[in-house]
């Protein structure tokens, strides 16, 4: 009866043992995770429409793209961090190097975001963002 004791309390250790370690790796995974879709998306304070303005006050058509009339769109990939700050930017789709430079250049001035979330809580998201360089005729 005590070795049939023991092998259950022993038992019922290794399991609190191991709830508690998968916890911790749940609170571990949950600051690296990188979410691609979430319940509220991350925006730019003010929203789209202030987010166009400073994009239209920001962006220094590049000097070289124009001579040579180069148009379309940059498309970033960055993570939206629960801070709201921007990080791992880069070019997904290039334009040109002196567009695609601008358009990095530009997305690092950004104010923080406002972050996206998940269940209530805040949480990390990649996203994509197109930014277009057109030339007015």
């Amino acid at each position: 009866m005590k070795k049939y004791l023991f092998t259950i309390i022993a038992a019922l250790y290794a399991m609190s043992a191991t709830a508690q370690k998968s916890d911790t790796l749940k609170d571990a995974a949950a600051d690296t995770l990188i979410f691609t879709a979430v319940e509220n998306m991350p925006q730019f304070p003010g929203g789209k429409e202030k987010f166009y303005h400073f994009l239209s006050r920001t962006i220094r058509y590049p000097a070289i793209a124009r001579e040579k009339n180069i148009q379309g769109k940059v498309v970033l990939t960055m993570v939206v961090e629960k801070d709201g700050s921007l990080t791992h930017l880069r070019v997904i789709k290039s334009l040109s190097d002196d567009t695609d430079e601008e358009a990095l250049r530009v997305m690092r001035l950004c104010p923080r975001w406002n972050p996206g979330t998940q269940n209530g809580a805040t949480v990390r998201v990649q996203y994509s963002m197109p930014i277009s360089f057109t030339l007015a005729n």
